[in-house]
């Protein structure tokens, strides 16, 4: 953007299905990042970080249309991509799929699979009373810590870094009753953790936490104070269906708790959040 505004362009045109809309704040103006039209095909996560300078220079032409309705006006101009199918894969790397590009880039270290048993005790907890709200926040969203003593090794890999929690194809681990999944990877020891179903509870939890430093608000008129609480709808993944949240903005960062548990919440990826169709806000999940 800034090379296209220093060559003379009043605005950058970008291809990605979500809409700009603008609202007025105490007589300024303010620009908003709403979601695609198309709802199958709404992009506006992949933006989560943008800020109201960007914003304001920035146009969505394909926004308001349908994926078809694109393909139809590309058919009719006779574009080459008018038929092409959707990629699934990341844009910058060409053809190559990811597990070969990250095969390519980094050295493989064999290490082990070690499958973790649904009846783990850390999994049958009951909920504590708390003395502090925050405690109950943190409660819901620390995430699971694992020990290779605690399960059995099941396999081997030949690196924990070309993982990720909720995938379940490439562990080449067979012999279970049901489907073995990743629920955690452990890059410093090179251990990758599994556990049996789609339904393992090391799979899920309710809450995730952002650190203060990694909060970012488009709409910083809609920026929470210390103690403050928003209900939102939020995701944490491209194409993830909006889901039920509340944010609670502590002196010690913001904490995110879904109305339901949430598979697969990852350190390191995007977690944004919405009022209605609207993106408000994101942040690096801690």
């Amino acid at each position: 953007m800034k090379i296209a505004l220093s060559l003379g362009a009043d605005f950058v045109a970008t291809g990605h299905y979500c809409r700009k809309g603008e609202t007025t704040v105490d007589g300024e103006t303010v620009y908003q990042l709403l979601s695609g039209k198309d709802q199958n095909k709404d992009q506006s996560y992949f933006l989560c970080q943008l800020s109201q300078e960007q914003l304001s220079k920035t146009l969505f032409p394909i926004g308001e249309l349908q994926q078809s309705e694109v393909r139809k006006i590309a058919a009719e101009q006779q574009l080459v991509t008018a038929e092409k199918k959707d990629s699934q894969g990341l844009c910058f790397i060409g053809k190559v799929r990811l597990p070969e590009f990250l095969q390519q880039k980094l050295q493989p270290k064999e290490g082990s699979i070690v499958e973790i048993d649904a009846s783990e005790e850390k999994y049958q907890a009951e909920i504590p009373e708390f003395q502090k709200k925050e405690e109950e926040l943190e409660f819901f969203s620390r995430k699971y810590a694992y020990e290779p003593e605690e399960g059995k090794v099941v396999g081997k890999h030949q690196g924990a870094h070309y993982f990720t929690k909720g995938q379940r194809k490439g562990l080449a681990v067979g012999g279970t009753p049901e489907p073995l999944f990743v629920i955690d990877t452990d890059v410093v020891e090179n251990v990758v953790y599994t556990g049996q179903g789609k339904n393992h509870p090391g799979i899920y939890r309710r809450g995730l936490f952002v650190a203060p430093d990694e909060i970012h608000w488009i709409r910083k008129d809609m920026q929470l104070e210390a103690d403050e609480e928003m209900k939102v709808r939020a995701r944490i993944r491209y194409r993830q269906p909006l889901q039920g949240a509340t944010l609670h903005q502590t002196g010690n960062g913001l904490y995110i708790v879904f109305e339901a548990p949430q598979a697969s919440i990852t350190e390191g990826q995007f977690v944004a959040w919405y009022l209605g169709d609207e993106l408000i806000g994101s942040g690096v999940i801690s």
